[in-house]
Parts: structure tokens; sequence; C-alpha cells
């Protein structure tokens, strides 16, 4: 099966080919051109690194890479990183920048009744920031409330504030009841309308997820399964029949976007992964037939080991309790070896951690968990890079570096081949063209 791509002029209509529109940068990040020595190069497609390396940024792409010695354009800055190792943009294909994360503030668990939906923003705002700050260039935003990512995704590009390039999904979908809806409050209170992504059986599914295309959404998420934070059902219970999962991919694949499914369990994951989704979001129980059907489908695995390891953490430390508790403590160790279980059979992965399970700007520790359970440090680099901008559909722009592509560039003190821990520690971050981050 061939996965979906979107066309251009999709990516057009969603801003996509105007990735080099500039964050709000000082005078300084905005000169140019750039002249770039990289004592290492690690270009994100999973070759051998470059040695003492060149790499010339104008126009806020990048125009040429190679060894020592190439041509310099006039009037160029030159960035001395000879003594760094030198990255593509990292890209993490799931996170929650919008609202609270786990545990922030009093009462972080009611705040869909606390918060007013321009907090949820304004907070996006500051886990913006955070993210770039940690040398991801690029994001996945799987669900927000009130648009309010659609509305973060639209002032990063319009330059009104700092942050990673954003695509968006809006509301996640999924049944009443079921682990994308709001339970444990009285009739009446936060009671879903239309356009919020809660829908049962076809025709309200298509509705749904036309209303997130008309409102923005570059990406359609919903919730093939249970999870653990939701209230009243079971981590891996199985939400949406296969048929409305196939009507939902359907629509969504029509309007030209990708699809992400939440899923923990077995059952719903190989629905889902049979319905044709992009990727499947956690994978928590897989077997040997769901590795079959991933690679049968050419399906991608986003894994949030961070999630599990925070959530697992979250219920010793008693932040959360019950029956989220028990899901937690049930779901991690499962999800870990899941994830082995897709790397020993060699399915696509991409990074992504679920940033908002834990604070923001962190998420570089994904790379490190997917290197202790069974990944090369080189893959793990390789699924924040190259396949994540594969699966998100934005290969052609970023994810290597690599002529004509944004110049989206981290460097880190030392080897993340030897020791991929100090990608958690970036030294430099530039984000279409303009320097973000120097030390």
């Amino acid at each position: 099966m061939t996965l979906f791509r979107p066309s251009l002029s999709l990516l057009a209509a969603l801003g996509l080919l105007l990735l080099t529109t500039p964050a709000v940068a000082s005078e300084a990040d905005a000169a140019g051109p750039y002249v770039i020595h990289a004592g290492t190069l690690i270009d994100g497609s999973g070759g051998e690194p470059l040695k003492d390396a060149v790499i010339i940024v104008e126009d806020g792409r990048i125009t040429a890479v190679g060894p020592e010695g190439l041509k310099e354009p006039r009037g160029a800055t030159i960035i001395d990183l000879s003594n760094r190792t030198v990255l593509p943009g990292f890209i993490d294909a799931h996170v929650h920048l919008t609202g609270r994360h786990i545990g922030e503030g009093r009462n972080w668990e009611n705040a869909r009744v606390r918060d007013l939906p321009q907090e949820d923003a304004i907070r996006g705002v500051r886990n913006a920031r955070l993210t770039l700050d940690a040398g991801f260039t690029t994001v996945r935003n799987v669900g927000a409330r009130d648009l309010s990512d659609i509305a973060l995704r639209n002032m990063i590009r319009a330059g009104v504030v700092k942050g990673p390039r954003i695509l968006a999904a809006g509301h996640s979908l999924g049944i009443t009841g079921g682990h994308c809806d709001i339970n444990g409050y009285i009739p009446g209170i936060l009671e879903p309308r239309p356009g919020d992504g809660v829908a049962d059986g076809s025709d309200q599914i298509i509705r749904e997820v036309r209303l997130q295309v008309k409102r923005g959404a570059d990406v359609i998420k919903f919730c093939a399964t249970g999870g653990v934070l939701s209230e009243g059902d079971a981590v891996g219970v199985q939400q949406y029949s296969a048929m409305e999962m196939e009507a939902l991919v359907k629509e969504a694949h029509l309007t030209e976007r990708r699809v992400a499914a939440h899923a923990h369990g077995n059952a719903g994951i190989k629905i889902a992964v049979r319905a044709g989704v992009d990727s499947i979001e956690h994978g928590s129980e897989l077997d040997e037939e769901a590795i079959a059907l991933f690679k049968e489908h050419g399906t991608y695995l986003v894994p949030t080991l961070m999630a599990q390891e925070a959530v697992e953490q979250q219920a010793h430390e008693g932040l959360l309790v019950g029956l989220r508790a028990e899901k937690a403590l049930y779901i991690a160790p499962r999800g870990r070896a899941s994830f082995s279980l897709a790397v020993a059979g060699g399915l696509k992965i991409a990074l992504g951690s679920d940033a908002g399970v834990f604070p923001h700007g962190t998420q570089g520790r994904e790379f490190v968990l997917m290197a202790e359970n069974g990944m090369t440090p080189m893959q793990a680099l390789v699924a924040g890079t190259s396949a994540a901008a594969d699966l998100l559909g934005i290969a052609d722009e970023v994810g290597t570096v690599q002529v004509g592509k944004i110049a989206d560039l981290v460097a880190v003190a030392g080897d993340p081949l030897q020791n991929i821990e100090i990608v958690t520690r970036p030294v430099f971050v530039m984000h279409e063209g303009r320097i973000h981050k120097q030390e």
C-alpha cells in the first residue's frame, strides 16, 4: 500500500510552502548569509557523518553542504561550530503545546473547568519557546481545545511569537464517553458541541473531520482505543468500529489530511492500521501480527516512550491516583516491550514524545529512551529527523541537511553516536535560517 501524500496544492494551502516565513528575530538574527563550520555533520539521512563540514545558508535555505573549501558568499557571517556536532532540526511528531502539562498548578486535573481557553493559548506561547530552545524546530500538535493549537501555529507563522513549525490537528475525534471525550462531570458540564471532536457513527464522524479541516487542521487525530488519563475507560479497549474508522480515514484522505490514531490496545491498533491510518500513536500492545500489518500497510509507529515513563513516575509519586494510576502502571512496561518488538521487526518509527504529559522543552530525552530500548543512536536520530519529516509529509523541506532544504539546524557539544544523551542540551539552534540560540 502506498502511503498517502498531500499534493503540492494542499501544501500551499496549508502554508507549508511558506515555511520560511520568519519568526520574531532581532536584527542580528536576520543577518546573513551564513557559513557554518561543523566539526562533524550528521545529516539526518542515516549515512556516515561528515567530518570538518561546511554548510552555507542563504535566504533561509541551505545552498551548499560539503567539506572545507566551499566557495563562501560575500559578506557571509561565519559561525564556528568546529568543535560541535551539527544535525538537522529535531522533529517531535506528538505534542500538546497548549494548556497545562500534567501536574502544573493546583487542581490541574480540572483545568478544563477552571482555565479560560485563552489561557491555553498563552501557555502555548511559553511551551513553544521552550520546545524551540530544546532544538525541536518542527512539531505535530495532535489535539487541543478550542483550536488553541491552530491559533498558536498561525501566530508563529505570522512572526508574532517564536516557536517551532507546527502542524496542528485542532480537536481530536473520538466516541462519546471515550478517551477523546471529557468524562466524570455531572450532566451539563463540558458537554461537547459540534466541532469539538466527539462523534458517533459514520455520518457524525465525516462531519467532524470536515469541521476540523474547515477550521484549519493540518492533520486529523482520533482515538482508536482508551487511554491512561481519561476517566471511565480501559486503557486498551477498542473505541470506534472498523466501519467508523474506515469512514474517518477515507474522509480525511479525501481532504488530503494524514491521520494519526491514538491506540494502546492490540485490537484497536490492528483495526486502525487496516483502516489506513498513517501513524499509530503509542502502540503499546503490539504482537507479531500487528508488526506484519504495519509493514504491509507502510504505517508509522510514534511510540511516546517519555509519556509512558512520565505516567509511571506520576503514579508512583501519587500525582496520578485511582484508575489513572492503575492504567499507567499497566501500560508503561508494555509500551517499552512493544517498542523493542517494533524496532526488531523493522517498522517505520518517528519520534513523538507526548510533551504535555510532562513539561515541554525536555523531550530530547525521547532520543535517549529510544536508544535504551532497542535502537542504535543513529536510528534514534533518524526517527527524530528525516523519518518524522516523511511521516508529516514535509520531507522535501526539512528533516535532513541537504541543499535546497530549509535551514533548520541544531548543534551539540560532543558525539551523540557515542553519548546520545547530549542531544538533550543543544548549544546552537537555527530555525528557518535565523539563529534562535547560540552558546
